[in-house]
């Protein structure tokens, strides 16, 4: 006899324990499945544990340079072991709070196991059968496995062992060039191993804007990371202690030796073994569930949130649909996912903070449009910290005045990205932050200035 709920929610990722919140403050009898570790990949292997370490390598690429700031240091020895340490007490506090405030949530039921459709509205977790009118999937995604030869063959990393390593890589190869590759790339390089980034398109984060892609190459390669794009990988073989990939690059074979391998070429959604099927709830060619502007599947009664759905790759954006889930189900406020304007970061260093549409999206819109740019050695908190790495560029739509989209690259540009795009979320004018009087010294003030220069796209 199955187990009866008012609500399902399978998996503890940034969607699944706020709404189990909401549900149950709303006297809704809660069932939430988790079968592995509570929070999620941010908590345990994505933004948590990565931004952890990459703090641990902003400050040791500062020790570095401690003669540029007037004062002498020692040699730098490295300890992975004490980071790895750091790191993981900070993880086990995310993801220790998250299980505890599940387990002392009233009305919550938690359910440790693989879940399974059984039909629309019945789901399997071992030897239990649970049902309910309402069902929400969050199951959220892993690192996608490319199709090259050998690759079954050889012991290669991904976001997620990455977070087991605690010694350093002699020479760390890293498939693929996009967020995860190039975060983990310079770190490791400033933790002392030798890394080669292998990308297969022409450029590095290839969706971004040409300038931005070739100043990111320009920043990792001037700490010592070899870049290769253009580079087909395809076949990898272990050799006498060593992982050997073997590539064509414009045409021209090529090979690369390395002591790990970290592959970093994609995600896919955990909805393979899910029983979708038995449900009748639809994917798409890539596994990805099929959801509404309002995040219902196929399925009556049935919402997908999180990256399995395929509208947002962000803990940001999960988040988000919990808020629109909610704001549907229980406070009468019809929001959408198209209400949302695309807005992430790259976590190298210096970050880029993206929002909106980029310069060539703009371009290819056709329409009439003002820009405008500014090196970061024109920034003076930039000058003052000793890091004018990267450049500022705003696009605004020339008729209405609004913000389109904006690139900044630089010092603290993870931060400053957010005073564009609140203004661009109250629909308001550039004007309104043009003329707005920001404090000095800091990145933020030169916003006001950079609009205030704006010159008609060509």
């Amino acid at each position: 006899m199955p187990k009866s709920f008012d609500a399902i929610i399978i998996g503890t990722g940034q969607s699944g324990p706020p709404l189990a919140g909401r549900l149950t403050a709303a006297g809704m009898r809660v069932a939430i499945i988790e079968r592995k570790r509570f929070g999620g990949t941010c908590v345990n292997t994505g933004c948590i544990p990565t931004k952890a370490l990459i703090a641990s390598a902003k400050a040791i690429q500062m020790a570095r340079r401690a003669a540029d700031y007037g004062f002498r240091r020692g040699a730098i020895t490295v300890d992975m072991p004490a980071m790895k340490a750091r790191k993981d007490g900070i993880v086990a506090a995310s993801n220790q709070g998250v299980e505890k405030w599940l387990r002392g949530m009233k009305n919550c039921t938690i359910y440790q196991g693989h879940a399974r459709f059984e039909s629309p509205r019945t789901v399997l977790v071992g030897d239990d059968a649970l049902e309910a009118d309402k069902i929400f999937i969050d199951v959220g995604g892993r690192a996608e496995k490319p199709a090259i030869a050998g690759l079954d063959t050889v012991n290669f990393l991904t976001n997620s062992s990455m977070m087991a390593v605690d010694f350093l890589p002699r020479h760390l190869v890293i498939l693929g060039g996009s967020y995860i590759g190039l975060e983990f790339g310079q770190m490791y390089r400033r933790f002392g191993s030798e890394v080669t980034i292998l990308e297969h398109a022409e450029r590095l984060i290839s969706h971004e804007d040409p300038d931005i892609c070739d100043a990111i190459r320009k920043i990792l390669e001037g700490e010592g990371v070899q870049v290769l794009t253009s580079a087909d990988a395809r076949e990898v073989a272990q050799q006498a202690g060593q992982i050997v990939c073997k590539m064509s690059i414009n045409g021209e074979d090529r090979e690369i030796e390395g002591s790990h391998l970290l592959v970093a070429a994609g995600r896919v959604p955990n909805t393979d073994d899910l029983g979708l099927d038995r449900a009748g709830i639809a994917v798409n060619s890539r596994g990805y569930i099929q959801v509404d502007d309002q995040l219902r599947t196929t399925v009556s009664g049935i919402w997908a949130m999180g990256d399995c759905n395929g509208r947002g790759a962000f803990t940001h954006t999960s988040y988000n649909d919990f808020e629109i889930v909610a704001a549907n189900l229980l406070d009468n406020d019809p929001r959408r996912v198209s209400d949302r304007i695309l807005a992430y970061n790259l976590y190298i260093d210096p970050p880029l903070g993206r929002c909106g549409m980029s310069e060539a999206q703009v371009r290819k819109s056709g329409r009439k449009a003002l820009i405008g740019t500014r090196p970061m050695t024109r920034v003076g908190r930039a000058v003052e910290k000793g890091e004018t790495q990267g450049f500022l560029k705003v696009l605004v739509d020339a008729e209405s005045k609004r913000i389109l989209g904006a690139s900044l690259l630089g010092v603290e540009c993870d931060e400053v990205i957010h005073s564009l795009l609140d203004i661009m979320y109250a629909k308001a004018p550039y004007t309104v932050i043009q003329r707005a009087v920001h404090i000095h010294p800091t990145v933020s003030e030169l916003i006001p200035t950079l609009l205030g220069e704006l010159k008609p796209l060509e």
